[in-house]
């Protein structure tokens, strides 16, 4: 019971540190991207804070469990008691949260006007190509349709008062000139737990069987990986192997809920059973796989002590 207690306590730190700081990160690279596209609109600065802290949502669900299994090998804790408590606190935080940040959504101060970047005579130009297009806004962001100089390589400086396309300005203004060197590895991250936490927003707008029923498969499926925690006697490798494992998770849920598969899974159901409850399924089979591997280790381990 002891283990038990410090493993609760463990998870729920764990959680709201990789939620926070996660959510804190997300919101900056949002808010990075909105300045790179120069909006004129005023920007919904809450509907962002909102959208940093589902994609969080899902990064610290993967993460706390995660660190949990590994607390929990660690510190030889039962395994099957580990893992249901470690369940039951997932799928209530993941809840709980989701819950929240949906009647987030209906606070009044939902849209607050955005400072505008930069100021009359901004410079616009791509910052890897010295040579390409540059482009100054006498007027500044604010008026994306006013006067503009164009400066095009090798030839004279444009003035232009009026111009084709005018009320389609702001959609043809380039990006603001910070680059983005995230390695493609961590972009395609931050896109799949974009997507998990997408599709946990729909499947809770469609009720709260929908989101339990694929909430619940999920975790039992993170859960079940706990044996691969105890492949070495390397805590720090075993860690190292079981982010790979849930990295792997992560890429077949995207694949699993991307239009073409569950087109595939419609074909093959032929409506004996929604489609909804196609993915949750393959989750629980292969939970399932995971769990009599280790019962079937366990077993192996407690005839092998006996025999000694």
């Amino acid at each position: 019971m002891r283990k038990l207690a410090k493993l609760v306590l463990f998870f729920s730190p764990s959680f709201v540190f990789l939620f926070l700081g996660s959510a804190g990160l997300r919101l900056l690279a949002i808010r990075l991207e909105w300045v790179r596209a120069f909006s004129g609109a005023p920007e919904a600065i809450l509907t962002d804070v909102i959208a940093a802290a589902r994609w969080a949502v899902s990064l610290a669900l993967y993460g706390g469990i995660l660190l949990s299994l590994s607390y929990a090998v660690r510190g030889k804790t039962a395994t099957l008691p580990a893992v249901i408590s470690i369940a039951l606190l997932a799928i209530g935080i993941v809840f709980g949260f989701d819950r929240g940040l949906k009647n987030w959504e209906y606070v009044p101060p939902a849209v607050i006007p955005a400072r505008q970047v930069g100021g009359p005579g901004l410079l616009l130009g791509n910052s890897e190509r010295l040579s390409s297009t540059a482009l100054v806004l006498l007027r500044g962001p604010g008026e994306p349709g006013g006067e503009r100089v164009v400066a095009i390589p090798g030839r004279p400086l444009q003035y232009q008062a009026e111009f084709a396309g005018r009320d389609a300005s702001l959609a043809s203004l380039p990006q603001a000139p910070f680059e983005d060197d995230s390695p493609w590895f961590l972009k395609s991250l931050a896109i799949d737990f974009r997507l998990n936490a997408e599709n946990l927003q729909r499947l809770l707008n469609e009720g709260l069987l929908p989101f339990l029923t694929y909430t619940v498969a999920l975790i039992l499926l993170l859960c079940s990986l706990s044996f691969i925690l105890k492949f070495s006697a390397w805590p720090l490798a075993n860690l190292f192997l079981g982010c790979l494992a849930f990295r792997g998770i992560l890429a077949l849920e995207t694949f699993f809920n991307s239009t073409e598969m569950q087109d595939v899974f419609g074909s093959v159901l032929q409506g004996r059973l929604p489609v909804s409850l196609a993915v949750p399924m393959i989750f629980c089979g292969i939970a399932f796989l995971a769990y009599l591997y280790s019962f079937l280790v366990y077993l192996a381990k407690r005839q092998n002590e006996n025999d000694i």
